[in-house]
């Protein structure tokens, strides 16, 4: 017994000594690596001294800090930055819906000003800047070497005074200018219309007005419908969406859904993610949904997108998105300024990331390039076949009644007008052509 307890104790102390043994260099490699980064502050401190006593001209201390604090941030991802007190307040007038600039959400590739979505009915989208644009200069100025915000700032200025912008456009040759006159931008988060039997709902961005537009805007259409049984789908137009908030993400998905998960995110410690789960009820009451998007559809529309489609409540269709699967959290800072940081990667109800890949569409369309005005004319009178109606004193069809006659008429109108959203929006076209198809399964 004696030998036993001596065994047990050796074993313990053992036991403690080789702790004690492992622990030893864990703590002298956490001393060493906090003697490394206080060296390294201690480093920062003395450039900046040197800066603010040497440089060749005066400069100002607290833009300089901020300068650094920006570049600290940049370094991360092109989603984290630095917001001073007035970028601060500007972002938060943004998630209302209103806005002074030109109206396009740009992000930064390879060191290049990229476009990833014009903004509907603003200065930029009526000047024709497009999806993946890449901004070259800004009034003979060039961008190349700025960081994201300092390349913002130059886009910035008055509204009513005059921008020139230098694109580089692919299947251009060259590159070419842009005119745009800045205005204030106030954004209507959801547009909704009739085409034929079809809601359409065209979510520009995800700010705090999206789910009520949303909601009031379905409900006008299907009472100007006659009723629901009236209407044959909905389709959901993220096309150059660039995202937003990410509450409005899930409320505008759960409008839709009854249950599930909607999306997760992960950060960096895994007690930090969360889920996000749909509640009963359904606004389009079991209607087919078809969402369209494009590579200009970003962050909060992937989401939507993602979720109606792994739960296959909707049909997705256009071209893929842009791929941005990242959560931003913003963070006062002292002095009214604050702190845009990537904190989690969000995930669809599937568990797939979207980052950098994007939501593949379904179906894959592709919206053609527009042609001019004169081409298109001669196109469709090139394309319009002649018939017997055209005819000089053709005979008239003496079989129909006259309520027969208004009826073709009527369905002739509706094809025509079908024919003409072709022409004009080749993607929207098709999505409602697949829920007319959709319909007619059903019936």
């Amino acid at each position: 017994m004696k030998k036993f307890a001596m065994a047990a104790v050796g074993g313990t102390l053992a036991g403690i000594l080789a702790t004690t043994y492992v622990a030893g260099p864990l703590l002298a490699q956490e001393d060493a690596r906090a003697s490394t980064v206080y060296e390294q502050l201690d480093l920062f401190g003395d450039i900046f001294e040197r800066i603010r006593v040497q440089y060749v001209e005066e400069v100002d201390e607290t833009e300089l800090i901020e300068a650094a604090i920006g570049g600290m941030l940049a370094s991360l991802d092109p989603h984290s930055s630095y917001l001073s007190p007035d970028d601060a307040t500007q972002m938060r007038v943004q998630t209302r819906g209103e806005f002074g600039g030109l109206g396009i959400e740009v992000t930064q590739e390879e060191g290049f000003v990229k476009v990833v979505s014009p903004m509907d009915g603003t200065p930029a989208d009526e000047a024709g800047m497009e999806a993946g644009d890449f901004i070259t200069h800004v009034d003979g100025e060039s961008m190349l070497g700025l960081s994201l915000d300092e390349a913002v700032d130059m886009m910035r200025g008055p509204v009513g005074s005059e921008i020139i912008i230098t694109v580089v456009r692919e299947g251009e040759d060259e590159p070419f200018d842009v005119s745009i006159i800045r205005d204030t931008i106030k954004l209507t988060a959801v547009r909704a219309r009739t085409e034929g039997s079809t809601v359409v709902l065209r979510i520009s961005t995800f700010n705090d007005q999206t789910t009520p537009n949303l909601i009031s805007g379905l409900h006008e259409q299907i009472e100007e419908a006659g009723g629901i049984d009236k209407v044959n789908g909905v389709v959901l137009d993220l096309r150059n969406n660039p995202g937003g908030l990410l509450n409005q993400a899930i409320r505008v998905s759960d409008e839709f859904l009854e249950s599930g998960e909607i999306v997760s995110t992960r950060g960096r410690n895994p007690e930090d993610g969360e889920r996000f789960n749909a509640t009963p009820g359904d606004l389009a009451k079991g209607l087919p949904i078809v969402v369209l998007i494009n590579g200009g559809s970003a962050s909060a529309s992937e989401i939507v997108a993602g979720a109606l489609q792994d739960h296959r409540r909707a049909i997705v269709v256009g071209t893929k998105s842009f791929g941005k699967g990242s959560v931003q959290t913003v963070m006062p800072l002292r002095g009214d300024g604050a702190m845009r940081l990537t904190t989690a990667r969000y995930y669809t109800p599937s568990g797939r990331s979207i980052q950098a890949l994007g939501v593949s569409p379904d179906i894959v369309v592709e919206q053609p390039r527009r042609v001019p005005a004169s081409e298109e004319d001669e196109a469709a009178e090139a394309r319009r076949i002649r018939s017997e109606a055209d005819l000089r004193g053709s005979l008239n069809n003496d079989s129909l009644s006259e309520d027969e006659i208004r009826q073709i008429e009527e369905d002739r109108a509706k094809a025509e007008a079908a024919a003409d959203l072709r022409e004009n929006d080749y993607q929207l076209a098709y999505a409602i052509d697949v829920l007319k198809g959709l319909s007619a399964l059903a019936k």
